[in-house]
This record gives C-alpha cells, structure tokens and sequence, in this order.
C-alpha cells in the first residue's frame, strides 16, 4: 500500500524504472491470491432446501436438547403416579439381641414361646436371641387433594414442553433455510465477482494496448491494475464466506465434514401469497405453551393452597419371623386406614401459597409480554417484506441501467473516446448494483419465510 501511494502521492511522471518496479509487486499480489484461492472448494456437496431441513430435524442438537427438555417433563410427570398407584416395599431385617423385653417379643413373634420361657430367671436373662424378619409393606393413597392438583400441573407442563419442541423444530426450519439462501448469496457473490475479474481483466488488456500505443499515461494503466488486484482480493473474501456459510449450515445439519454444500436451487424470488391484514395467530405453538404453562401455574396454587386438606391412606403389611435366616415359620399382618392432617407447618405451607401466587402473576406478565412483542415483531415484518419486495424492483432497475451505462463507456474505451478512470467508475459501480440486485432477493426471501414462520 506504501508502494502506491508513493507513486501516486509524486507530481511529477513516473519514470519507466518505477513502473516496471509496480508492475512487479502488483503481479506478485495476484500470485498470492490466486494461490489462495485455489484451495477454495476442493469437494463439494450438493444438497436441496428439503435435504437440508430433513438432515437438520433428524440430527440437530439444539433440536435434540428440546426433545430432552420435553422428556424431562414427562418424566417428572410420570413421578406423580405416586398420589394414585400404591407403594409396596419388600425388607428382611436380621437382629441379635439380649435385651429381655425385645427377646421376649422376638420369641412371640417366632410363636415359640412355651411354659420354660415364663421362668423368672430366662425372662431375666435370656442369652442371645435371634431374630429374621421378612417384611411386605405396601401403602395405597386414598384421598391426596393437594397431590391431585400438581398431577394435573405437571400434566400441562408437559403438554407445554411438547409444544416448545414443535416451535423449536419450526424455528430450526427457518434458521436452515434463512443459512441456504445465505450460501445460495455467497455462491452469487463468488460468481459476479469472477464475472467482474473477467471484465476487469479484459479492460487491462486493452489499456495495455493502448499504453504501448502511447494513447495513455502509466498512472492510468496502473489503476486498472490496482483495480484487478482489488477484484481478485474481493474473490478470495466471497470464496471465505462461502466456506464460512457452508460450515454453519453444516454445524445445524448436526454434520461433521470439512467438506463445502452446494444448493442446488438458484436463489431467486420466491413466489408467495400474504395477507398483510392477517393478526397474530392465538393457536401458535409458543403462545399455546405459555398458556399452558400458565394453567399450569394455577394448578400449583391451588396445590399448596389443598396441602391443608387432611390426606387418608390405606396401609398394610405381612410379615414373617424365624429365628433361621429366610425362615417363614410364623407370619402375620397388620392392615389399617391413616386420616393425617398439617394443621400447622411452621409457616411452610402458608409461605408455599405466596411463592405460587407470585410465580403465577410473574407467568402471567410474561405472558402478556410476549405477545405483545409478538404482535409488534409480525407487524414489523410485513413492513419488512413490504420494503423489500420495493427494493427488488427498484435495485432490478438500477442493474440494468449500470449495465447498459458500463455497455456504453466500454465501447467507447475500445475506440480511445473514454477515460481509464471513468470505465473503472462504472465498472466498478455495475458490481456493486448486481450484488445489491441479489442481496435484495435474499432480503425478500428471508422477509417472506420469517413472516410465514411468525404466522405458522
């Protein structure tokens, strides 16, 4: 960069021993980007919009972690079986002992108590007794009102988390399609620019005819020159952020390749039918959510506000004693009915109530919040698909007069009639205006799927 602006920065004409010096170094920059660009894309793979959306489903991990999430609820739902399904427990318990009491009890247990046993002395101290016990309790939940209510809790929650997984899959579509039409830009990129070096590196080819014609100065050929070095810089960027896309595109598809996408469908419009006057659709999955997560919510309250209901269960046991281990000698059971009742909990359950009563009006507000943003992000976005379907006309236009503009100056460069600096002018512009023209198609495409995506 020195280098030129040296020659440029000198008044006086460039002498023939400095040319030859700047033609030098320009030519090594172009060996350097054409070496660099040579690795660009060595395999390719092509893929459809479909392929791309169908691979991403099946193997992203965003999306996997959403179906994880929706597990996690149904699980914790399934844990609330527990208020209505009975809990059976199986234990044996082996005991030595010499306490009287407990080896008296032991020997009734066994059922082996006889006249000896009533003799002061053994019941006094009775040695060591044995005792193997093995035990079937089992509890069943009779009424659990509180218990009830946060069944049906988790219940919604999980119904909330299965729709948060289907918005998260309509999410991971848009985001796939928005990254393929990102790499069908970049690939538009890569080809204007090739398109443009081509006709940069013809119009060098005429100044240099002209140069040796002595129809221009040095300091005119030497612009097309820094201008071929800048086309050939601007492709090597456009090659980058292709393989720059096709990576992210690859990361959402859940593969791992160090191999380049290719799509295989031009970008061009897409062709859509919108009614602008459409309103925010009540029955999209992330809003039926935070509806459920808000019913949900209620569920909670009205659980711990039960929680000073009293609770009945059934219990019973069976059980074996012996003074053998795994001996069923002697069995018995115990079956019974409990009425419990917190009257007071040390101010837990009251504080229970104000902690669900909070959570339900912050569930609530952030309800209300988000579809409130919700009806302000789709309004947004017709104004945006409104604006970008102008600009598609209005930049098709302005392509097409810099083209015919850069039509004119070339023809007239040929004939010696225009300016090196102008035919740069205009060249240079006409680039600009066909990567605008495409860069406006992808605004209106991504405008039209995110619309679809807020409308879904």
């Amino acid at each position: 960069m020195k280098v030129f602006l040296q020659f440029f920065n000198k008044k006086t004409t460039m002498d023939y021993n400095n040319f030859i010096k700047l033609t030098k170094f320009i030519s090594i920059s172009i060996l350097i980007l054409a070496f660099s660009s040579s690795s660009f894309a060595q395999n390719t793979i092509p893929i459809s919009l479909s392929e791309a959306k169908a691979n991403a489903k099946e193997n992203n991990t965003n999306l996997k972690i959403s179906e994880q999430d929706y597990a996690i609820a149904k699980a914790n739902y399934n844990q609330t079986r527990a208020v209505l399904l009975p809990k059976i427990s199986v234990s044996n318990t082996s005991i030595a002992t010499n306490n009287p009491l407990n080896a008296f009890g032991f020997k009734l247990l066994q059922k082996t108590v006889s006249s000896p046993d009533f003799n002061p002395d053994l019941l006094n101290d009775p040695g060591k007794v044995e005792n193997f016990n093995t035990k079937i309790d089992v509890q069943q939940p009779l009424i659990n009102v509180d218990g009830w209510k946060a069944r049906k809790a988790a219940n919604l929650q999980m119904h909330a988390a299965d729709l948060q997984k289907e918005r998260s899959a309509d999410y991971l579509d848009l985001e796939v399609e928005k990254t393929y039409m990102e790499l069908q830009l970049a690939y538009k990129s890569v080809d204007v620019t090739k398109k443009a070096l081509e006709t940069v590196n013809e119009n060098q080819k005429i100044a240099k005819n002209s140069l040796d014609q002595g129809l221009i100065q040095n300091a005119d050929y030497l612009n097309v020159e820094v201008r071929v070095t800048e086309v050939k810089n601007q492709l090597q960027y456009a090659e980058s952020n292709v393989q720059n896309v096709s990576d992210y595109l690859a990361f959402l598809l859940g593969a791992e390749t160090t191999e380049t996408y290719v799509p295989n469908e031009e970008l061009s419009i897409v062709a859509s039918e919108i009614d602008f006057g459409s309103k925010l659709n009540s029955d999209r999955n992330d809003i039926k959510a935070f509806e459920y997560n808000v019913d949900a919510q209620t569920q909670m309250m009205k659980s711990s506000k039960l929680s000073f209901v009293p609770r009945a269960n059934a219990f019973g046991s069976y059980e074996w004693n012996d003074d053998e281990f795994m001996g069923f000698t002697a069995d018995n059971y115990i079956v019974g009915l409990q009425l419990s009742w917190d009257i007071f909990n040390g101010g837990k359950n009251l504080g229970k109530v104000h902690y669900e009563k909070a959570q339900l009006e912050k569930v609530n507000l952030s309800k209300d919040n988000y579809i409130a943003k919700s009806k302000i992000e789709l309004n947004k976005a017709k104004r945006q698909l409104k604006d970008a379907e102008n600009n598609v006309t209005l930049s098709k236009l302005a392509l097409e007069q810099s083209e015919e503009s850069l039509r004119i100056k070339t023809d007239r460069f040929e004939q010696g009639l225009e300016k090196t600096t102008d035919l740069l002018f205009v060249e240079t512009q006409y680039q600009q205006k066909e990567l605008a023209y495409y860069q406006s198609i992808f605004n209106y495409n991504y405008a039209l799927a995110y619309l679809n995506f807020l409308t879904k």
